[in-house]
């Protein structure tokens, strides 16, 4: 299971290679640079141009680089500006159909993962682009180290708390 769509993923990967790029960069070069497909890339560009988060240049000089400003978007919106939003269920956002899932009004777990959507996507909301970029995900992660879950029902009383560590591999 992952989180972010192959379209999102290399949205991602794509934005930080211009961000990093002064000049700006074409398709061609991108794909080539990262073995994606050129006309997988190129319809990403042409999305991010469309949603203005990329500025594209014809000619032999030509190619896409990041709109001014850009760096400061969060993830959320990105996702949302591509539409990738993150949505852990079918149930977890307002925006579902009411019958999108049959259990949905006898769901015990409908309501806690509710909120674990809700955690999720006040990070989404609190990472810029920015900081995905530089790498410098450590002070969000920090505040997020540590989520406090409640005890399982048979293991103690219902005040007790347990923790699960979050982290990237890379950080």
């Amino acid at each position: 299971m992952t989180l972010l769509s192959r379209k999102a993923d290399y949205a991602l990967l794509i934005l930080s290679h211009l961000f990093h790029a002064a000049g700006g960069e074409n398709a061609r070069t991108i794909s080539a640079r990262f073995g994606l497909s050129k006309p997988f890339t190129a319809n990403i560009l042409k999305e991010l141009c469309r949603e203005g988060v990329v500025t594209s240049q014809r000619g032999v000089k030509g190619g896409y680089t990041l709109v001014p400003g850009v760096a400061t978007m969060s993830l959320a919106e990105l996702l949302r500006r591509i539409g990738e939003e993150f949505e852990l269920t079918v149930c977890s956002t307002d925006r579902q159909a009411a019958d999108a899932c049959s259990l949905a009004t006898t769901c015990p777990v409908k309501t806690p993962l509710s909120e674990v959507h809700q955690r999720v996507s006040d990070v989404f909301r609190s990472v810029t682009l920015a900081e995905l970029f530089r790498s410098n995900l450590r002070p969000v992660l920090a505040t997020l180290s540590v989520l406090s879950l409640p005890k399982p029902r048979d293991g103690g009383s219902q005040n007790t708390q347990r923790t699960l560590s979050v982290g990237h591999p890379c950080v």
